[in-house]
């Protein structure tokens, strides 16, 4: 048995963006911009965001999080979505799951340009990545598959359980 370091992993990777911004930075481009959207007050959600501003900042990247009431109708996150697709400042954003009840989140995710879906959610990312094409990856499996080629550990040929979601 061989323990995974995660928190490790997770470092290394950050210090490899960071040299990758300074490098976009050194060259006169700006760094990346990431937005995030919260609908509501999940405390789960709010802790995961505001993680993940944090890495970005560490990384090098401009962040923001938008935030809404649980009370936002799906038209003004709809708008919001709008929005953020044609802003060229904005490279990437996520919409926090989940989302109020009274929302569509299937509509709010595939609103979202695929070039723009950094979770990797929207109906075209998703066939993307069943076909084996270039796009965004969700994070999670993605984490994980980094952590297993770091750690050298070959996945051909082996089984998988996934528990839970």
């Amino acid at each position: 048995m061989e323990l995974l370091d995660g928190k490790r992993i997770l470092q290394e990777v950050k210090d490899e963006l960071k040299q990758e911004v300074s490098r976009i930075t050194a060259s006169g481009k700006r760094p990346p911009f990431l937005v995030a959207i919260l609908a509501g007050n999940d405390g789960a959600s709010e802790t995961y965001v505001a993680s993940k501003e944090k890495n970005s900042h560490e990384c090098g990247f401009t962040s923001h999080i938008v935030r809404f009431p649980a009370t936002v109708t799906e038209s003004e996150l709809l708008s919001e979505i709008a929005r953020l697709n044609t802003d060229d400042t904005v490279d990437g954003f996520i919409v926090q799951m989940p989302l109020p009840a009274h929302i569509n989140a299937t509509r709010v995710i595939d609103a979202i340009a695929p070039e723009k879906d950094v979770d990797g959610f929207t109906t075209i990312n998703t066939g993307k990545l069943t076909k084996g094409f270039d796009c965004f990856v969700p994070a999670t499996p993605m984490g994980v598959m980094e952590m297993l080629r770091r750690y050298s550990i070959p996945t051909a040929g082996k089984h998988c359980v996934v528990i839970g979601r």
